[in-house]
């Protein structure tokens, strides 16, 4: 997998999260985290992919403590993709990186 097609892949995982209900902060955020992962180096994504699983994580919980079930069930999803392509990337630990732990 060339790196272009890392930044474009993680450009399209970034996109779903435009279909999950949440503030505009958190979609501001989205937004930013998508521009940088279609305009950094490929090789320089890693602190991007960790911004978006931080951020991701924030949403989730956000979601289930107002006991939104669907949406979280849908940001979950995206979630567990995003870390997935993290870790398969090598932009992430299977285990902890820098304090953020993947979806159980």
């Amino acid at each position: 997998m060339t790196r272009q097609h890392l930044a474009g892949e993680l450009s399209l995982i970034l996109e779903e999260l435009h279909a999950v209900p949440m503030d505009a902060v958190a979609l501001h955020e989205v937004a930013r985290l998508r521009r940088e992962a279609e305009t950094t180096p490929p090789a320089t994504l890693a602190p991007v992919v960790r911004q978006a699983v931080e951020l991701i994580d924030g949403v989730c919980w956000d979601l289930l403590t107002r006991g939104e079930t669907e949406a979280f069930v849908r940001e979950a999803a995206v979630y567990a993709e995003l870390w997935e392509f993290g870790v398969c990337a090598g932009f992430l630990n299977e285990g902890r990186t820098n304090g953020v732990r993947g979806p159980r």
